[in-house]
């Protein structure tokens, strides 16, 4: 089996379902229960806790756990909204934010927020003088996402917290599920950055896990109220051993990052090359070799073939892609990052994304090339 497709979910390492196993077997104990069996399972939170600040570069009290990117996402836009509707209602993001992001500021727009959707050019990616251009004295939030999950551009998130350093009150969320092992810890975690959402399950941690960088001093309500677990921030008993597994999934990504990083950018562009030039076939995202596109993702289009019966002919020689959200193959509803690129529908409608992961190898790549070939042979028949 070839699987591409870890912008969707990655597959847990077996030291970290080690760990989690472990903990869950040996100590249960509720991190609140004041007896000792409670004060271990607090202790194993709070190492998990400081090793990812440390990964992170980050102090310990600046990461709140969750339970994946959609809750952080929703934690932080509606945290913010709470805590600061009486400064203003008007929030600003791009068209190409994932949907927890989307929907959470529709859901405030239903409630009398307002709401900017900034445009993205021909690769999907925002011009930071148009988020200077949009800050009015009622915005209390920005937020933009580090890498974009359906075609892989880096945002100009460095360039974005330079505009904003003129306007200190201003929260700046970076929705960061897509960047994690990636080298771009510079950016997400820059020095204008308050808010950075993360999902577990995008690194090998279980399902269900996350966490919230807060740079401190910033303050934001709560949506899970309760028993104030994680200083308040988030109540619930809390997943001590999926965030000690969490924790344990970070290092070893962190620990094999640049040589992971190198083997996706020589996959991505031996793909890349092979698909580059051939009739009908649209490629979305850059090269290997384009630092604006992170290295894991390769989006391209085989124009007059949908993109779901792409993804089952791969499947059926056991290769695992996936479509983007450029429409919702149900519904048709959603508009996505290439229909906010003006991608043309006969375009749009074909795409399919390659997501790599540090388990890939060259060999993947040359197997997926050849399966291509044979695929592309049938489907040309169709669309000559």
């Amino acid at each position: 089996m070839i699987y591409f497709d870890n912008s969707a979910t990655t597959k847990i390492d077996p030291s970290a379902l080690k760990s989690y196993d472990q903990v869950s077997q040996q100590i249960w104990g509720n991190p609140s229960s004041l007896h000792q069996f409670g004060e271990k399972a607090w202790h194993l939170l709070e190492q998990a806790r400081q090793q990812i600040a440390d990964l992170c570069g980050v102090k310990p009290g600046e990461i709140i756990f969750t339970s994946g990117g959609s809750e952080g996402d929703n934690w932080v836009i509606k945290g913010t909204a709470i805590a600061k509707h009486e400064f203003g209602k008007h929030i600003i993001t791009s068209s190409v934010e994932h949907g927890a992001v989307m929907n959470a500021m529709h859901q405030l727009e239903d409630l009398g927020f307002d709401v900017t959707y900034l445009p993205v050019d021909d690769q999907g990616r925002v011009n930071p003088d148009d988020v200077a251009k949009a800050i009015r004295p009622d915005t209390i939030l920005v937020s933009v996402m580090a890498v974009n999950n359906e075609i892989g551009t880096i945002q100009p998130i460095n360039e974005i917290g330079k505009v904003l350093e003129k306007y200190p009150k201003i929260h700046f969320m970076v929705d960061a599920v897509q960047a994690v092992g990636k080298e771009l810890d510079p950016m997400v975690f820059g020095p204008r950055v308050d808010f950075a959402t993360f999902s577990g399950h995008k690194f090998h941690a279980p399902r269900g896990t996350g966490f919230v960088y807060m740079r401190a001093g910033r303050k934001i309500a709560p949506l899970i109220n309760g028993g104030g677990q994680e200083r308040g921030h988030r109540s619930g008993t809390e997943n001590t051993p999926g965030n000690v597994a969490m924790a344990r999934a970070l290092r070893l990504v962190k620990d094999g990052e640049h040589d992971a990083c190198e083997r996706e950018r020589q996959i991505k562009q031996r793909i890349y090359d092979h698909l580059k030039g051939t009739p009908h076939v649209h490629i979305i995202s850059g090269d290997g070799h384009d630092q604006g596109f992170a290295p894991h993702i390769l989006t391209f289009a085989i124009a007059g073939v949908r993109g779901e019966t792409i993804v089952h002919a791969f499947e059926e020689h056991d290769i695992y892609i996936s479509t983007t959200s450029a429409c919702s193959s149900k519904k048709h509803t959603e508009a996505g990052t290439l229909a906010a690129m003006k991608v043309p529908d006969e375009i749009a409608t074909s795409a399919v994304r390659i997501s790599l992961g540090d388990q890939n190898t060259l060999a993947d790549a040359d197997e997926f090339n050849r399966v291509f070939d044979q695929l592309y042979a049938g489907f040309k028949k169709i669309i000559d």
